[in-house]
Formats: structure tokens, sequence, C-alpha cells
């Protein structure tokens, strides 16, 4: 599914509040009639509050034999002009879009004009400063690979590890819109790592700190040395992998890194 994240308060459901699983669950609930207990919904991973999916993940079991294309044109129907249903298909009883997720893709996406602008405030970050793609690149580069990633996420992680493996970090100039996108793909990602990755990456590109600045975090461990995080407005899950979807990298994220 895609949704603009603006007026969610996240993935995760929470009392009182408008979520994607939420909206979904009540959905799909409506569509059974009401069955007990309830269909569960779940989503490949969590999204924070305005933060934006092109092809989120997720699923449920559903009591009625329905086709999928039946659900597909069902669940499109029904749910708010932010979210759309993209696809629909039957999968194996002991799929799970969570636990059986091989790697994901972000993008984020940063305007790169003086001041903000009002009809991409709620779609990128906002960075004013000139950044130097050489240097920019330079900093992504080393973030590929194995890390302790301990000093790229956020309090209120519940990792019982930080290691974790990105296999691209990639940048983009899009001189004409004065937009610049940075994509991650990776074996997992920690709570805000994508977008403290990104105020590091930046701050590098614009002359704010060294290079070197990458290998230093690596080794301290300590959140607080990498400063800033950059706005959920410019995030997007762009791609959720699973077997088979990426021969290069199949596997799994290990148990004790979930």
């Amino acid at each position: 599914m895609a949704y603009d994240g603006t007026n969610f308060s996240g993935f995760q459901r929470q009392p009182h509040e408008r979520t994607i699983e939420g909206v979904l669950t009540k959905v799909v609930n409506k569509m059974a009639k009401d069955p007990q207990p309830a269909i569960e919904v779940f989503g490949s991973g969590r999204t924070d509050a305005g933060v934006h999916a092109l092809a989120q993940t997720a699923h449920f079991d559903f009591p009625i034999d329905i086709p999928a294309e039946n659900m597909f044109k069902a669940l499109n129907s029904m749910i708010p002009l932010d979210m759309q249903i993209k696809k629909a298909e039957i999968v194996e009883p002991d799929f799970h879009a969570r636990y059986d997720v091989s790697g994901k893709r972000y993008l984020y996406r940063l305007d790169l004009g003086q001041f903000k602008n009002p009809f991409k405030r709620n779609y990128t970050g906002h960075w004013k400063y000139p950044v130097d793609m050489e240097l920019l690149n330079q900093a992504l580069e080393q973030l590929v690979g194995e890390h302790d990633f301990s000093s790229f996420v956020a309090s209120g992680s519940s990792a019982k590890s930080n290691v974790r493996t990105i296999y691209e970090a990639t940048a983009h100039m899009d001189e004409a819109n004065q937009e610049l996108q940075i994509e991650f793909y990776g074996n997992g990602f920690l709570y805000n790592m994508v977008r403290i990755l990104v105020g590091v990456a930046v701050e590098i590109g614009s002359g704010f700190r060294p290079v070197a600045d990458v290998q230093r975090l690596f080794e301290v461990k300590d959140r607080n040395e990498a400063r800033r995080t950059m706005p959920a407005s410019g995030l997007y899950l762009k791609r959720v992998y699973y077997e088979g979807d990426d021969p290069q990298h199949p596997v799994k994220l290990p148990k004790y890194q979930r």
C-alpha cells in the first residue's frame, strides 16, 4: 500500500489516534462483518507520524474466501483518499509481513530552497545550505556495510541489537526542482535511523563535519554526537523486500536484531 503520512499518527495502532494500522484494521473487519475474534493486521514495520510510504506491506488472515482481485477493489473502495492499496495477493499460511522481511529501501527528499516551499512542506525535509555532492557521497560510502549504528538510533528503540547492514546508500541531485534525494537499502533500520543518517550526511556534504566523522560516530556509540534528526515529512518507505526479491541479499534480519 501507499499512503500520505501527513495526517496519520504513524503506522502502529494507538488509542484515539488516526493510524494506518487502525484504519486498515477497521476496514477489513467491516468487510468481514465484524468477526470474533477480530482480524489483526500486521505491517512490515512501523512508520512514524508524518512519514510516507510508496510500498508498505501488511498481511491479515481473512475468514472468508475472496479472490485477491476482489479484495484489492474492495479495500480501495473503502479506505480514505490518503491511502491506496497497490496490490493484493493470497500468500502462504505461514507468511509474515514483518518477520519474513529480507530488506527495506527508504527514500529521503530534501528541499534545498533558501526558504521552505509551502507546497513541499509536508513531503520533504528542508536544507538551505549548499551541498558538495563529492563530500556527501564520501560520507554515504562509509555507511555501507555492517556496522553498530548506536549513534544513529533515537531513544525509545526496542531493538535488542543496533547492528545493521546497509547494502546501498546513494544520492541524486534534482537541480530542476532544487531537491536532493538520498536512498538507503539495508537489511533493517532502527528507530529514526534514516532521518539521523541523512542529518549527518548533509552536515558532511555542507562542510559542517569532516568526512571522517562517520567512523568516529561508529566508535563512540553516542546518539548525542550525531545531533540532528531530519523531519519526518521527507521520509518515504520505498520498498519492502522478501525472499526471492533480491537474490544478492536474501537473508532475513536475525531474530536478535529485530
